[in-house]
């Protein structure tokens, strides 16, 4: 007889049905409003999270500095490798990006192709046209930049399906169930960490895209490659699978424009062709930590793992990976 899957504690029960009915509530609000209770909920973080802020402060600091080095930050940027005070805004503004994917996420069950169409500026259709077209399925990759779940709506969209992704089994029964109910309401498929390999495989050889998020280690399957001029651990998934199943990569980034629009980008990651799978592996890994970096330099403070453990050198926990694909929040 097959056990009844776990209920989790009253506690977390009613946690979930708090958030869940948070979710209706700011799905049924206009965005203007929304964005503004983000922001004075992120601006709330940043001051009661001071480790949290540590820690964003010192990878923000490696990413702007990169960027000006490397010519690649605008004068914002630029500004904030030189100026604390420029970086400390930055610094803030990534709080009150990371509480807006949470909303977003929250009103994800809302979100319509025709939403999608309106709000959406594509600024590369002819590379989606590619990607889903004759380069079809893809590897999708995507990372904790903007509001992540866009990609996985045009994909689907484009697709014509549902695109299959991984996500870590949290602790709290209610809530992962939300969370599989929301993203699944739009057709994301999730699926274990620990099937993630087999089923991702299996979606593909089916035709189905797939969607991994690869910018920080999370739970190990990592290779070590320059990323923002340091040595970073980055998922091998990406990798592994386009050259097991021969099939093309594409970087993925969504950023917020305000006022509800978002513009997007697809990028084709080069899978290297020649050397051992592992060389192989590490060569095409590096080819897409080169790829984040340039969608990551378009908008810094909207890459959100800033506040999570990327490189080893700056936090330990980046070696051996948080369990967590996100920020735990606070709030």
């Amino acid at each position: 007889m097959t056990a009844n899957p776990p209920r989790g504690t009253l506690g977390q029960r009613l946690r979930a049905r708090a958030v869940d009915a948070a979710s209706r509530l700011l799905a049924s609000l206009p965005e203007r409003p929304v964005d503004a209770i983000g922001d004075l909920a992120g601006e709330l973080w940043y001051r009661l999270a001071g480790d949290r802020a540590a820690m964003g402060r010192r990878n923000l600091q490696r990413v702007v500095r990169h960027l000006a080095a490397t010519g690649q930050g605008d004068p914002e940027t630029t500004a904030a490798a030189a100026d604390g005070a420029a970086l400390e805004r930055l610094l803030r503004a990534t709080f009150r990006q990371t509480v807006r994917y949470y909303f977003d996420m929250a009103r994800l069950p809302k979100r319509s192709g025709a939403d999608l169409d309106r709000r959406l500026r594509v600024e590369t259709p002819e590379v989606v046209d590619r990607a889903f077209g004759p380069d079809s399925p893809p590897v999708l990759v995507a990372m904790h930049f903007g509001a992540v779940e866009f990609p996985a709506l045009l994909a689907v969209a484009r697709s014509g399906g549902s695109i299959r992704a991984p996500m870590e089994t949290i602790g709290d029964p209610p809530m992962q169930d939300w969370l599989v109910r929301t993203r699944g309401s739009v057709g994301v498929e999730i699926v274990s960490l620990r099937d993630a390999r087999k089923s991702l495989l299996e979606a593909l050889a089916k035709g189905r895209p797939v969607g991994l998020v690869a910018d920080r280690n999370v739970a190990g399957g990592t290779v070590t490659v320059p990323f923002f001029g340091a040595e970073a651990p980055l998922p091998m998934g990406p990798a592994f699978l386009a050259i097991e199943a021969g099939r093309p990569i594409y970087l993925a980034s969504v950023r917020r424009l305000g006022d509800g629009q978002y513009a997007g980008r697809l990028v084709e990651v080069p899978v290297a062709g020649e050397g051992t799978r592992r060389e192989r592996v590490q060569a095409t890994m590096a080819n897409l930590a080169q790829a984040m970096e340039g969608a990551i330099a378009v908008a810094p403070d909207q890459w959100w793992s800033l506040l999570s453990p990327v490189w080893p050198d700056l936090d330990p926990r980046a070696t051996t990976g948080t369990g967590h694909l996100e920020p735990e929040a606070a709030a």
